[in-house]
């Protein structure tokens, strides 16, 4: 049974929880067990807390029992990545300088799963400060891909994805500032979202780039992301670039099909340098979409390498702007490639930085009266290679590191200067047996016509209910 409990979805978990064909301190103790199987060899934890999930299971159950109000996520274990805030917990940022850090606030997203009756199981490993899209980390070790753990995770949000892929728990939160949700959903063969920015409230996260910076889950189903959205989404007076926007009940309409629906696919750019094996996944999802009723229609997109080159630019000088006393006071105890990193943003002219702010809301109408007047929902690859290993990307190896990271990130990235939604959905395997994904795009604030799309495609295939064998 507990092997079958695992393996069960985040919205049937919680439905047999509701309904007492489980106990949610069952469902914390498969998944401890099942942490302490694959931990040593995928690494994707930092913090495992063991009294206090078991502790937070009784007290699920007991409101069961006495007939209280239930929230959405009611006995439910979650982990997230290492960056969200818990009043007198640590959270690292996956950082030498901050291992011993106890805020003393909670973040908002947080709060309210906790306020939905989602338990907190751990704390997950990441990339140093959310800064690299590879998963790798040299103070917490690095975080392995479980479908071969000689693989990256993809990164930030490293140990989200290798967490909810192996099964571990049934839903994450991660961040995405270039693609760190996306990309390691993607490598991890579950399901990512980057939301509209400013859909999700980024209050009590470690801060990576205030402007590009988003919240977002990563799940096993589309039905599992909508649910997770729905719960953090909306307006907090905490964080004011907080949207204003009515949240709609995700789930509603997830099931109305899309037939009719047109789902754009780019001439040019978003699939160069494609290999064969990840093409064919991605013929064979449109196949899907097409035998679904929706109309696949080519579109000529802008050339995302400019939104690539000005999203970096940003990111950089923000960075520097977060990180500029630390790195005059502790440069030696950042790694070499964040310091890197942080260390290029002081080098920027603050008039190159006003310029690339202010292209932004002219690249997004650009983007949508280019895309959007031609379809509702544009499809591309989230990467346009298989997931490359832990040695070919380790910035010390020798070769063309640096040309490997940006094909990693060339998809990604372009969304989160536009500021539009993108939802990674698994999508097959490549020729070396690691997961593919595409990601579906809409317009702002679309993300229920994008969850649709994608439960749509997973009523079809199967891709995301195959688990790694560990």
């Amino acid at each position: 049974m507990k092997g079958e409990l695992v393996d069960l979805s985040l919205t049937a978990v919680a439905e047999a929880i509701r309904k007492r064909k489980v106990s949610s301190v069952e469902v914390a103790r498969a998944c401890l067990e099942r942490i302490d199987r694959i931990q040593p060899s995928v690494n994707c934890y930092i913090g495992i807390e063991r009294a206090g999930v078991l502790r937070a299971a009784r007290k699920a159950d007991e409101a069961i029992a006495k007939r209280r109000a239930l929230g959405p996520l009611h006995g439910v274990p979650l982990a997230h990545k290492d960056m969200y805030y818990r009043a007198g917990k640590i959270s690292t940022g996956g950082a030498h300088i901050l291992r011993d850090y106890k805020p003393n606030i909670d973040s908002t997203a947080g709060a309210r799963l906790d306020a939905a009756g989602a338990l907190w199981l751990g704390t997950l490993n990441m990339a140093e400060f959310a800064a690299n899209p590879t998963g790798h980390n040299v103070h917490f070790g690095h975080c392995r891909n479980p479908w071969n753990t000689e693989h990256i995770t993809g990164g930030s949000s490293s140990g989200s994805g290798a967490a909810v892929a192996a099964r571990t728990c049934f839903g994450s939160l991660g961040s995405d500032t270039g693609g760190s949700v996306r990309l390691p959903a993607a490598a991890n063969g579950v399901v990512g979202l980057k939301p509209t920015y400013g859909l999700i409230s980024r209050y009590g996260i470690v801060p990576r780039s205030w402007s590009h910076d988003t919240v977002g889950p990563l799940t096993r189903t589309v039905r599992d992301c909508a649910r997770m959205t729905r719960v953090v989404a909306g307006s907090d007076p905490n964080d004011p670039t907080s949207t204003s926007e009515l949240i709609p009940n995700y789930e509603e309409g997830i099931d109305a099909g899309i037939k009719g629906l047109r789902i754009g696919v780019p001439r040019r750019y978003y699939c160069d340098d494609i290999t064969d094996d990840v093409r064919s996944a991605m013929d064979a999802s449109l196949a899907a979409l097409r035998s679904l009723g929706a109309r696949i229609v080519p579109v000529d997109a802008p050339d995302p390498k400019r939104l690539f080159l000005v999203s970096n630019l940003i990111t950089k000088c923000e960075a520097a702007a977060i990180h500029a006393r630390w790195m005059r006071e502790r440069p030696e105890d950042y790694s070499m490639v964040v310091r890197a990193r942080v260390e290029d943003g002081f080098h920027v002219p603050a008039v190159a930085y006003i310029e690339a702010l202010n292209l932004r809301p002219h690249f997004l109408e650009e983007f949508v009266s280019t895309v959007f007047s031609k379809c509702d929902v544009l499809h591309c690859p989230v990467m346009t290679l298989p997931v490359p290993t832990i040695a070919e990307t380790d910035p010390a190896a020798p070769g063309d590191v640096p040309r490997i990271i940006e094909r990693l990130t060339r998809n990604t990235r372009p969304f989160n200067h536009l500021g539009t939604p993108a939802l990674s959905v698994p999508a097959g395997f490549s020729n070396n047996g690691l997961p593919v994904a595409f990601q579906l795009v809409g317009r702002p604030y679309s993300e229920a016509l994008l969850f649709r799309a994608g439960h749509a495609y997973q009523s079809v295939t199967d891709w995301h209910a195959r688990a790694p064998a560990l």
